[in-house]
């Protein structure tokens, strides 16, 4: 299992999304934060851009939609391009039903969940999804920094995966930088997702190799892979 790194375009110079996309192209996936003003306090941007940006790059996009009636709106991003699309089960009104929508697209499917939301509760839902989101900051805006209450949180759900025996990748959004990731990998996280630690850096590409080392060199001593 090698780690996955995915910056987030909401670091990105907006004015030249098509550019920075090219910045990372060594990267696994470009990570899209949807924002709609209503489930988080910020505005970003939605499918038109999407669809832009899809034929702007080769790299695989990972849309992540922190919005209101993801139900309604998340095939579209499928449509749009995406190859993932995240919804947040504090907003959708049927997640399994979601889910299973946006892999009939032809999508990977994937639920994420806020830093208060317990994952216990969704145990049932694992099975249906193709990753899951940990957020470890408040969603809504960029650069915060890394909250490491959600370490525990991230190894009950790697714990959780295992028992069922997915392959489930596990995502963490969020502070994600050269002083955390490591940590994140070694309690279970797989992909990660970096916005300024990405494009805050001098050379975006060169970032993204560095982190994917440093979570493969965490990841090779990591005893939730190396235990089961």
């Amino acid at each position: 299992m090698a780690p996955q790194i995915s910056p987030s375009i909401l670091s990105a110079d907006f004015a030249r999304l098509a550019e920075e996309a090219k910045a990372v192209e060594g990267a696994d996936w470009l990570h899209v934060d949807v924002m709609d003003n209503h489930f988080v306090p910020n505005l970003t941007l939605g499918v038109p851009v999407v669809e832009s940006l899809a034929k702007a790059t080769d790299t695989p996009l990972d849309c992540h939609l922190m919005i209101e009636a993801p139900d309604r709106w998340a095939p579209q991003y499928v449509e749009a391009g995406a190859g993932s699309v995240t919804f947040h089960v504090e907003a959708a009104t049927a997640p399994v039903r979601l889910a299973r929508e946006i892999r009939a697209k032809g999508a990977r499917a994937s639920m994420a969940l806020r830093p208060a939301t317990p994952i216990e509760p969704y145990e049932d839902l694992l099975p249906e999804l193709d990753m899951l989101l940990i957020m470890t900051v408040e969603p809504g805006f960029g650069g915060q920094a890394f909250l490491d209450i959600m370490l525990p949180k991230i190894r009950r759900t790697r714990e959780l995966i295992s028992k069922h025996g997915l392959e489930l990748w596990l995502q963490v959004d969020g502070g994600v930088s050269a002083s955390s990731i490591e940590r994140c990998a070694e309690a279970g996280a797989d992909v990660f997702v970096a916005g300024s630690a990405v494009y805050g850096a001098s050379d975006p590409a060169g970032a993204v190799r560095a982190l994917r080392k440093q979570a493969e060199a965490s990841m090779a001593k990591a005893s939730w892979l190396h235990d089961h």
